[in-house]
């Protein structure tokens, strides 16, 4: 797969952990998210993308960063 910065094929895949936090001050109190993502970085530019697993990404979307509701178990 060609880099989308400069367009090399020198891409190669690392696993990685990721915490992903809710931008701004009035986010300070929300969990952040853990992702595993393979990441793949070009070696020419340093350029890396990845994608956010389904479940984490869904809970990115809900805004709470939560598994459970509060409250609830």
């Amino acid at each position: 797969m060609s880099c989308l910065s400069c367009g090399s094929s020198n891409g190669v895949k690392f696993s990685a952990e990721t915490m992903i936090h809710f931008p701004g001050f009035k986010n300070l109190d929300k969990p952040g998210v853990w992702v595993f993502p393979e990441f793949l970085i070009c070696l020419d530019c340093g350029f890396s993308q990845f994608s956010v697993p389904v479940h984490e990404l869904w809970l990115l979307a809900s805004g709470t960063g939560r598994t459970t509701v509060q409250g609830r178990s």
